[in-house]
Formats: structure tokens, sequence, C-alpha cells
């Protein structure tokens, strides 16, 4: 569903006054619409806004008034309304409020009333409001498919609560109700089940091993500015959590939480002080991309309802801010109903993703798998895989060059960061050229020790302590074996394991590590490697087909291509900025070194994309090399595919018009069909799909 999108942007004027901006964009647009000439000037009266906290009707009446007093505000919100509602569209509210007016987030802004309507507007569908945090997190949010999501709930009930007056948390409902709000549609962990079990290091331990909806039903409370949990010691005992200790640790993470419902008193603020120290707001900075906490003391009538209206919604299509909607409409009755408030630095709402392909809204998407299998089954196919399809052994990349930034003082734009070629260029410069490789190396494999450091041989465990390069290299080899083959265990989909047995004779990859040409021997298959010649160490770099220059690659000897270097030749590396240009002057000057078989692979097979990103250098280098190529009017012949997972949120400022255009690039581009979804997500159901043909 589109959306049209409205945001409220409060910032501090002068004493008590405020200043408020609306930007309105229409569905599908990433164009801003003037809603009004000059920001509006509002006067807020906190004292009497607080003499009726305990009047949520008047409180949110008055709210109403005072925020639209200004007349232009009030003509430009009901525009955007209008607007919405002509193009049948839901109208997403989100609030901005300015680092210059932190005690705004105090306001009871659920309460919300307009002056000449007395229902409150953040109770329907077609008005989806939350509290938009930005994040100091440049991570970018990372969407799963629904099928592989896995929810955690951690529900404390220490023996000790009458110590602090406090009520018994009744695990077994807790856990119950959450259960049955998601209706067996992920796998769920319980922690507190047994005394003991609801500690810090269980839920900080299971959000490192995949977490995608933490719900955590504790006492809580706001004290002295800093919100704290109630959670377990090993004994059963009580142990306070500080809401800066749990941000802190879950911002330390690879991966966050998707989403994280507090269900603890006063996890928002409790009205009192800065509620920007409160866990909810504290939990969005950190990362998470979406915090559903409590404002207040919230009774357990409202949780036991709102919760399964909630997760009931929220597991139609994944869209937070609706299911917080349509959950705020089922208690709206309730004298506590503005207690439950949504904080998101996700600007679509979504927390995952259905893979499908580009034409699936047009019921053509199953077509697409027919043709793939028939050019796969003629060995008329061609892959081409991207440096991304590893990152089950290494990780994304992007996470090794923020690290890589981080450590050598990388001067440039926060988003640059995560670019290796820019982060390399600079160390390139900064450092030597011939140091790079060793260095990004070295990375690399701290990172595979982080991720797998228990499925490693003891010997391969910690870092060597020097060595020759050539020693480094043949040990990050192994390195990379052992965590390929842990993987393999643990998932027989494996996406090199099923690629090398599918019968293909040429294989393209970006990916400098071994991994595939080790998949395909252990498919009982003898592949050549063969660098392609971007550079001079390339080009006198020993090939089969000097060897053997009659050699025609099938599926039993495929032929493995390797685009980009690889990691046991450092000079074949392209690795910075300035690499990637001469690769394309290179393989420019250097066409006919390209062994004949690659050129007419090129254009006279089936061409399978993996593992890329549309915008990184290395798809970008190839995609325009590829389009060079002579006989690209044969290529239409074939049925070609792509798989890409969606624009990233804090990497484009509209995700959907990004797909639009990215889904352009390649169908009229190139007449290539996208799937969008992971290459895990994809190569599993072309796993089943072909064991079926």
């Amino acid at each position: 569903m589109n959306y049209a999108e409205l945001e409220l942007t409060l910032s501090r004027r002068d004493g008590d006054r405020y200043a408020a901006e609306l930007r309105f964009s229409q569905p599908g647009s990433d164009a801003d619409i003037r809603l009004m000439r000059d920001a509006a000037l509002i006067r807020l009266d906190h004292a009497a806004l607080a003499a009726l906290a305990s009047d949520p009707a008047e409180y949110g009446r008055l709210l109403g008034q005072t925020l639209f007093a200004d007349e232009a505000l009030r003509r430009g919100f009901d525009s955007a309304r209008a607007g919405a509602a002509t193009l049948d569209a839901p109208l997403r509210l989100r609030l901005f409020v300015g680092d210059s007016a932190p005690e705004l987030h105090a306001l009871r802004w659920e309460t919300l009333r307009l002056p000449d309507d007395d229902a409150g507007i953040v109770t329907s569908e077609r008005l989806l409001f939350s509290r938009y945090l930005s994040s100091g997190d440049w991570r970018p949010i990372k969407l799963r498919p629904k099928s592989d999501l896995r929810a955690v709930a951690l529900i404390a009930n220490p023996a000790d609560l009458a110590r602090y007056r406090l009520a018994p948390v009744d695990v077994e409902g807790e856990a119950s109700r959450f259960g049955t709000a998601l209706a067996g549609q992920m796998p769920l962990a319980v922690l507190g089940r047994a005394p003991g079990g609801a500690t810090t290091p269980a839920l900080v331990d299971a959000a490192r091993r995949g977490c995608d909806i933490l719900y955590i039903a504790a006492h809580g409370a706001l004290i002295d500015g800093e919100p704290w949990l109630w959670l377990e010691d090993e004994a059963g005992a009580t142990v306070r959590l500080s809401g800066t200790d749990l941000a802190q640790q879950l911002a330390e993470l690879t991966e966050r939480p998707r989403l994280i419902v507090l269900a603890s008193c006063q996890s928002a603020g409790n009205g009192e002080g800065p509620a920007l120290a409160a866990l909810g707001p504290r939990l969005a900075e950190a990362g998470v991309p979406a915090v559903l906490a409590m404002q207040g003391n919230i009774s357990m009538a409202t949780v036991e309802r709102f919760m399964p209206a909630f997760f009931k919604e929220l597991l139609r299509d994944g869209v937070v801010d609706r299911a917080a909607a349509a959950a705020r409409a089922a208690v709206r009755g309730n004298d506590d109903a503005w207690m439950p408030v949504l904080f998101m630095r996700s600007k679509s709402g979504r927390i995952w993703y259905v893979p499908s392909f580009a034409d699936d809204n047009r019921g053509r998407g199953d077509e697409k798998w027919e043709p793939l299998l028939a050019t796969i089954s003629d060995e008329e196919c061609t892959a081409i895989l991207g440096p991304d399809l590893a990152d089950g052994v290494f990780g994304p990349r992007r996470e090794v060059s923020r690290r890589l930034a981080e450590d050598f003082n990388f001067p440039l734009s926060p988003n640059d960061r995560d670019q290796l070629p820019e982060v390399a260029q600079y160390l390139g410069v900064r450092k030597s050229i011939q140091f790079l490789p060793r260095t990004v190396m070295q990375y690399l494999a701290d990172e595979i020790r982080r991720r797998h450091a228990e499925a490693l041989p003891e010997e391969l465990r910690a870092a060597p302590q020097g060595g020759s390069r050539r020693e480094l290299t043949q040990r990050f080899e192994r390195l990379i074996e052992s965590a390929w083959r842990a993987q393999v265990a643990a998932d027989p989909a494996e996406p090199h394991r099923v690629l090398a047995g599918l019968p293909l004779p040429i294989f393209l990859s970006a990916d400098p590590s071994s991994l595939l040409t080790t998949a395909l021997r252990d498919a009982g298959k003898d592949p050549q490697e063969v660098l392609c010649p971007w550079n001079d160490f390339c080009r006198q770099a020993p090939s089969v087909y000097k060897s053997e220059p009659d050699y025609e690659p099938e599926p039993a000897r495929p032929l493995v291509y390797k685009l980009f270097g690889r990691f046991s030749d450092p000079e074949s590396l392209v690795l910075t900025e300035d690499d990637f240009f001469d690769y394309l002057i290179g393989i420019t000057r250097n066409k006919d070194l390209i062994p004949a078989r690659v050129r007419s692979a090129l254009s006279d097979t089936a061409l399978l994309f993996l593992g890329f990103h549309v915008d990184d250098w290395y798809f970008r280098s190839f995609f325009r090399s590829l389009m060079s190529q002579e006989g690209g009017n044969r290529r239409s012949r074939y049925a070609h595919l792509a798989v890409q997972v969606g624009p990233d949120e804090e990497r484009t400022i509209a995700p959907a018009l990004a797909q639009r255009y990215f889904e352009d690039y390649f169908i009229k581009g190139a007449d290539i069909s996208v799937y969008w979804g992971s290459s895990e997500d994809f190569i599993r159901e072309l796993d089943r799909r072909w064991k079926d043909w």
C-alpha cells in the first residue's frame, strides 16, 4: 500500500514558543509539497497541560487547541488530510522533535484531538502516527523476509519483587499471550520461564544470535532521568538494568532487533522530566528501527487487548505504525489508551519484506522460473556472483569498511564509510598501496573470527602474530574455508553449495575468495580459475588457456572467471576507487585477452546476477563493461535475472522510488528481470524448484 507522508517538525524558537513546520508528499513521490509559506509559531503551556495529566481527553483537547491555534498550520494539516483522502491513501503522520526542544518528548502527543473533533486523531488506520527519531547509527535498516523472522520474549519475574513493593509478573500468562498473538508464524524463544532465565546476558545473547521482534515484559521505572528494568540474576533475584547499558549493548551488535516491544511500566517516560532519557527513545536512537513502549503505568486490561490487536495487524503486512493505529482503536475506550507510544527511525514503517519478482503484482512473477530452469538444464546459463554472496562467512563488507574508516579516522562523509573502495582509496593514500591488501584481509579475518569463533578449529581462532604475506594469505584462506564449512553444516541450502551442484559451465565471480572453487571441488568437479586481465600482473598470471589453448568449459570442469582478482594474489585485487577506474580502462584495452568463451557467454547465454547491490562499485564496473560488449542485441533471446535486495532506507531518500528506478535500470536498460529479495531467499527457492525440475 502507498501512503501519503506528512512530517510535523517542532523546534524551539525562544522562551516557551516553538516553530512548527509541515512537509507533505503524495504517494509514490519524493517531492515535498509546500503547505505553509512560513513556519508557524506556537506557545505551549506546560503547566496547564501538566494540570490535566489525570484527564487524557481534556489534555488532548488543550494540546490540539494549542498546536492548531495557528490558522496556517491548521489549514496545512487539513490540506494534507484532504489530499490523502482524495488519493484514497492513508496519511502517515510523523512527529519530529528537534534537538533544541527535547522537553516536547514528555508531552502526551498520543492524546491529541482536533479543536472541532472530539475523537482522537491517532486511532484510525487512515492516519498513522509515530514519533520519528533520528539516530547517530549510520548503518542501514536491513529488512529480512517474513519467513526468516524470529521472536524472543524476555519475561522477568524476580523472586524478591515484594521487596520493592512490586507485584509478581505472570510469566506463563505473558508468554501465552505473546505466543498466541504471533499465531505460530515465527519461532519464539521465551527467556524467564525458569528462575534466573531473564538475565541481561541471556537477553543480549538472544539478540546476537538473531532476533527480529524482541518483547520485554518486566517492571520498569524512570528514576532521576534514567530508565531501569527489573531483570534477574542467575539465582532469580532482582538485577536492575539501566536503559543506557541496554541501548549501548544492543547498539554494539552487528544486527539489532527490527522491533522492540516494551511492556514494562513507564518505558516511554512517565511525563516527568526529560522523556528522551526513557528507554524507548534511547533504543530507537541506538539504531532499533521501531520501538513500541509505554509512557505510564498502563493497566493490564489495556495491555491484554492492545497487544493481541497489534501483533494480529503487524503479521498482515509488517507495517508497524499501521498496526499500532489499529491496536489503539481497539482500546480507544480505555482511560490509558494513549499510553502505548511508537518511536521509529524507519520511514517506511516496515520491518520485513516478502521476496518476489518485480512482475508479481501483475501475476507474472512465477513465469520467470521455468525459462531460468530450462537454460540451466541446457547448460546455457552463466552465473555472475557478487561479493555479497559470501556475507554468511564474512558478514556485510560494509561493516568491515566502517570499522576500517573508524580505526583510520576516515575524514569524509559518514555515508561514504560503508563504501570499501572509498575507504580503501583513503588508506592507500595515507599508508601505501602495498599495505592495503594485508590490512583489508586482516579486518576481514577479524570479522570471521568474531562471527564464527565457536565453529573454528582451535589453531585458527587467534589472530596470527607475524609471518610473511604468503603465510598470512594461506592462513586467511584456511580461515575462510573453515567458516564456510560451518555455514554449510548449518544450512544445506548455502548459496555456493547449491550453485556448485548445478550444471553451469561458467561462473563469473566478483568475490576474491576461493569459496566457489572449494564448493565446486566438494561437488566432485574440477574448476579452473582464471584472472580477468585488468592489469599487468593478471595478464602474466598462469591460466588454463595458456596451458590448454583449446580448453572448453563444461559443468564437470567449469571456468571460474575472477573479475576483480583473488586474495591468494594480492596484486590482482581491485580495491580502491583508482583500481576500479584502471579496471575499466584495462579490460577495454585488453578485450582480446578475455577468453572468447567468456565473451560469448555474456551475449549468448542467460545471465543470473547474484550477490550484488546495484549501487556498489563492483556491480557498476562490471555492468558498464557488459553493456559495452559486442553482441548485446543477441542477449534479448534469453531470460536474464538479477536478484536484488530492496534499497536501504538510510542510503536512499525515497526507497520505493529508488526500487522503481532500479527496475527501470535493469528491465528497460538491459531486459533483465528483477527478483526482490536476498540471494539466500532466491537460492532456497531455486534449490527447491531445481530438485522438482
